[in-house]
């Protein structure tokens, strides 16, 4: 679906046909996603900007932040574009790890990084961001833009909900955020978010202290190790 249906869609309500068709888009969609990554193993997903270049400090820690998780044996997850996740997934590729890519189709294409071994093309924002967090044990915030608070606080809100598991939380970069983690301070202070809320947020510029934090609430806390891959079945033509 091109942008011009979608905003048509959003519009407001339209011939029942036109909803259906919608919906069907919307599944062949996610279906296409979940067959394309359904091998990709524990990830997990880095949120950051596509905006800093490979040069930028930020591109050079998210980098090196992907390699240390790549080693702890997860699969490196990112929007697949430029920026903070190449650097995520050229991180990983670094150190020989998984690296995998959820990229959107916009009327101004982004083009999935080069350092990918998988990546699906998703139509919408918001189908995207189900595959984002389908696959993830921990998700890792960098700086970035709209989209990136966008897939942090819906990561939250996941969590906070109980719609998925309470999986650790890391926001990178204290000066960059230091407003937004005033607001947050600001939030609980009012009790719009309480105390609990907190647990599985970490805030810290320390990737070492990142690595401990992912050890002890993701892989001590749901029993992860190495087991034997699933095949993939020739008679779904899927494909390792």
């Amino acid at each position: 679906m091109n942008s011009k249906s979608e905003i048509e869609f959003l519009e407001g309500p339209h011939s029942r046909i036109k909803e259906f068709i919608f919906v069907i888009r919307t599944m062949v969609d996610l279906v296409r996603g979940f067959r394309g990554l359904h091998f990709v193993g524990p990830c997990i997903t880095f949120f950051g900007s596509a905006r800093f270049s490979q040069d930028h400090p930020y591109y050079q820690f998210a980098r090196k932040a992907a390699s240390v998780f790549a080693k702890l044996g997860f699969t490196i997850m990112t929007g697949g574009g430029p920026g903070l996740m190449e650097a995520a997934n050229r991180g990983a590729k670094d150190v020989a790890g998984r690296s995998v890519g959820c990229n959107i189709s916009l009327s101004r294409e982004q083009k999935p990084n080069i350092y990918l071994d998988r990546w699906v093309n998703m139509n919408h924002f918001f189908t995207r961001k189900v595959l984002l967090v389908k696959y993830s044990f921990a998700f890792v915030v960098l700086p970035g833009g709209y989209g990136t608070l966008d897939e942090c606080f819906e990561a939250l809100t996941l969590i906070q909900t109980r719609k998925i598991h309470d999986f650790p939380v890391i926001i990178f970069g204290k000066e960059f955020h230091k407003n937004l983690l005033r607001h947050i301070a600001e939030m609980r202070e009012n009790r719009t978010i309480s105390e609990a809320d907190f647990n599985l947020l970490l805030i810290t510029d320390d990737i070492s202290q990142a690595e401990e934090f992912i050890k002890l609430h993701s892989i001590k806390k749901f029993g992860l190790q190495k087991v034997k891959k699933h095949r993939p079945l020739s008679w779904l033509f899927e494909r390792q």
